[in-house]
């Protein structure tokens, strides 16, 4: 299966994705340590790192789903075109995707949490709370059906949340 997370920076879907990586042995795959890589490689940041390193990470889950196993990717996805992306992956290899888009529907937490950040991605710099929100106005009305969990609650209980949604789903 492929599992896409979605949500804007900050939101808690990488916490989401490690813990479902966890729990289910799945790899994830994450954009942002790989446009961080693009940069540390040389490739100027003016270039499209962004859409280049969805392309990257949609090349190493389709690898990881050739070998018959779930993947798990980790990425912003505000656009249809890379949730098509997905969709895309997951009917050439035959097997369901499914997204989980995570939200955190308290503003303060979200900045604070912004604020406080550092993922230690060498070369990554963290998106500031005004990014934030203009990646807000420009994320895509949904037409899949998704789970949706909002990262005030648990980690543990959105976790336990979203592997009782996949299994319900398989």
């Amino acid at each position: 299966m492929l599992i896409a997370t979605a949500g804007l920076p900050g939101a808690g879907k990488s916490s989401i994705a490690e813990g479902l990586g966890r729990q289910l042995g799945a790899p994830v795959v994450s954009v942002d340590p790989i446009e961080a890589a693009m940069w540390r490689a040389g490739v100027a940041r003016s270039q499209p790192t962004g859409l280049a390193a969805y392309v990257v990470a949609e090349a190493v889950a389709d690898g990881v789903l050739a070998l018959g196993q779930t993947v798990i990717v980790d990425a912003v996805n505000a656009v249809e075109e890379a949730r098509a992306q997905w969709r895309s992956l997951a009917s050439r290899r035959g097997v369901p995707v499914v997204f989980i888009e995570v939200v955190c529907s308290d503003p303060a937490v979200h900045c604070r949490r912004l604020e406080g950040r550092s993922r230690e991605i060498d070369g990554f710099y963290e998106p500031t709370w005004e990014v934030v929100e203009r990646r807000q106005e420009e994320f895509a009305p949904w037409v899949d059906d998704r789970l949706v969990l909002d990262s005030v609650i648990d980690l543990s209980q959105n976790i336990a949340t979203a592997l009782g949604f996949l299994t319900a789903g398989s």
